[in-house]
C-alpha cells in the first residue's frame, strides 16, 4: 500500500502569516494613546482669540478712549456696547469682520456692557462679555469763543477761547485745537494771564487777507485739564475776514484817517487824549475794534460820571473810544484835550460809525504810553510775534527759551471821554 504524502504550499502560508501580523500591529497602533497617533482636521482648528479695549472690569476710562473688539482666528458676530440703561453705543464692524470700533465719545461716570460673539476657526464661538466704568470728573469746564459762528470781522480779530474756569493742563488742551485756514494762514495760539478762568487766543502772524475763511475745531470733550476738571463739550466754529479797513490816528497829526481796501475814504480833525495823568493818554499801538454803541454812559471819576456819549466805537477795555463829542468840537484837528478817547465831530462820528467792524485794527502812533497788558483783554497785537509764539504751551520743537509771558496789572481806569 501506497501512502501519499501531503502537498504544502509553504510560500502561500507565510505570506498569509507576514499580512495577520501586520494587521495585528496596526490594530495596536490605533488602540495605543501615545504620540504616534494622527489628530483629526478639526483637533487641529484655532479657537478664537478675543481682545477687548480697554480690558475687562477697567475703571476711570477716558469717554473718548479707544474703545474696540478684535478676533485672531475667527470673526464677530453681533457685537454691541450698551450703556446702564441698556443704549446700544453706536461703532462698526470692519469689513472683514475682526475690528468692532466704537464711533461716538461716551458719558462721564458710566458703566458700559460688551455682548455678542467670535465665531472661531474650529466652528466653535466664544462669547464677548465683560463690562468697563468711565471716570467722573471733579468738575467740567466749558468754553466759548469771541466771535459767533458765521459772523464777518476785521483784519485784526484774534480767535478768543474763554474758559470758565482755570486750565491746568495747557498743552493738552492746546493739541485739541485745529484751526484750518483758505488761503492758508500762519499763526499761533497764547495762553495769557486768567481772567475769571483761562484763555487763549489765536492770532496771525500779520493782519488776516481780505476773504478769508476760517475753521476751528476744538474737541475738548473729555481732555483732561488738570486737577480733577474735564472739558464739557466740544466746540466749532466757522467765520470769515472781511475788507481791510485800518484807522490810522496819529497823535500829532490831530487827524484821523480810515483806509479801506487801501483807499483813503476818511480824513477828519479829531483831538486824543492828553494830560498830566497816564490814565487820560490815549495808548500808541495796534488797538481793535470790540463793541459798537449809538449811545453808551461814559464816567471817569472825578470828571464826570454817566455822561451819554453818541456813536461809540470802542477800541480797549481800557475806557478808550472813538466817539463824538461836541464839547471838543472846537480844537480838533488843532490840539488834545480828550480824556484818553479820540473825538469826533458828530457827523464824523456817526459816518466812521457805519463803517467799523469789529476786529478792524486802530493804529494809534505818537503819544508817550504804549498800549499794553495793562490796557484790557485784546491787547494781542501789542505783543511782537517771537514772544507771542513763546506764549504757546506747545512750542515748536526748534524755538529759542521762551521768555516770561507779559501778566497785566489790573485796568485802573473805566471809561473815559
Amino acid at each position: 500500500m501506497r501512502i501519499q504524502g501531503i502537498r504544502t504550499n509553504r510560500p502561500r502560508a507565510f505570506s498569509l502569516l507576514v499580512l495577520l501580523t501586520a494587521i495585528v500591529a496596526m490594530l495596536a497602533g490605533c488602540a495605543d494613546g501615545g504620540t504616534g497617533g494622527s489628530a483629526t482636521p478639526a483637533d487641529k482648528a484655532p479657537v478664537a482669540k478675543v481682545t477687548q479695549l480697554p480690558a475687562v472690569g477697567a475703571q476711570d476710562v477716558g469717554p473718548t478712549s479707544p474703545v474696540s473688539v478684535t478676533v485672531t482666528q475667527g470673526t464677530l458676530q453681533n457685537v454691541a456696547l450698551t450703556n446702564s440703561t441698556g443704549k446700544p453705543v453706536q461703532g462698526v464692524l470692519s469689513p472683514d469682520k475682526l475690528t468692532y470700533t466704537v464711533t461716538e465719545p461716551l458719558g462721564f461716570g458710566t458703566s458700559y456692557t460688551w455682548s455678542g460673539s467670535a465665531l472661531g476657526a474650529d466652528g466653535k464661538t466664544v462669547p464677548i462679555q465683560g463690562a468697563f466704568t468711565t471716570l467722573t470728573p471733579q468738575s467740567k469746564t466749558s468754553a466759548n469763543t469771541n466771535i459767533a459762528d458765521g459772523q464777518q470781522v476785521g483784519i485784526a480779530a484774534p480767535i478768543i477761547l474763554k474758559f470758565d474756569d482755570h486750565v491746568e493742563n495747557k498743552a493738552a488742551v492746546e493739541k485739541a485745537l485745529t484751526v484750518t485756514t483758505n488761503p492758508p494762514t500762519p499763526g499761533s495760539w497764547a495762553w495769557l494771564p486768567d481772567d475769571n478762568g483761562s484763555r487763549v487766543h489765536w492770532r496771525p502772524q500779520n493782519y488776516w487777507a481780505p476773504g478769508t475763511t476760517v475753521n476751528l475745531v476744538a474737541k475738548l470733550y473729555g481732555v483732561d485739564y488738570g486737577a480733577g476738571a474735564f472739558g464739557a463739550d466740544d466746540l466749532t466754529l466757522n467765520f470769515t475776514i472781511g475788507r481791510s479797513q485800518i484807522v490810522k490816528a496819529s497823535a500829532p497829526s490831530h487827524r484821523m484817517q480810515v483806509v479801506r481796501d487801501g483807499q483813503t475814504i476818511m480824513d477828519i480833525p479829531v483831538s486824543y487824549g492828553e494830560g498830566n495823568e497816564a490814565r487820560n493818554v490815549t495808548r500808541s499801538g495796534i488797538h481793535m475794534v470790540t463793541e459798537k454803541h449809538e449811545d453808551f454812559l461814559m464816567s471817569n471819576p472825578p470828571f464826570y460820571t454817566n455822561v451819554r456819549e453818541r456813536w461809540a466805537v470802542r477800541i480797549s477795555n481800557n475806557g478808550e473810544f472813538i466817539h463824538a463829542n461836541p464839547q471838543t468840537t472846537g480844537v480838533q484837528g488843532s490840539a488834545n484835550v480828550t480824556n484818553g478817547c479820540i473825538n469826533l465831530s458828530l457827523s464824523d462820528a456817526e459816518q466812521y460809525f457805519g463803517t467799523a467792524m469789529y476786529g478792524d485794527p486802530v493804529e494809534v502812533t505818537g503819544t508817550r504810553i504804549d498800549l499794553s497788558a495793562a490796557d484790557g483783554d485784546i491787547y494781542d497785537w501789542a505783543i511782537d510775534w517771537p514772544t507771542w509764539q513763546s506764549m504757546s504751551a506747545l512750542p515748536a520743537p526748534t524755538a529759542a527759551a521762551a521768555p516770561a509771558p507779559v501778566v497785566p496789572a489790573t485796568p485802573t481806569h473805566a471809561p473815559v471821554s
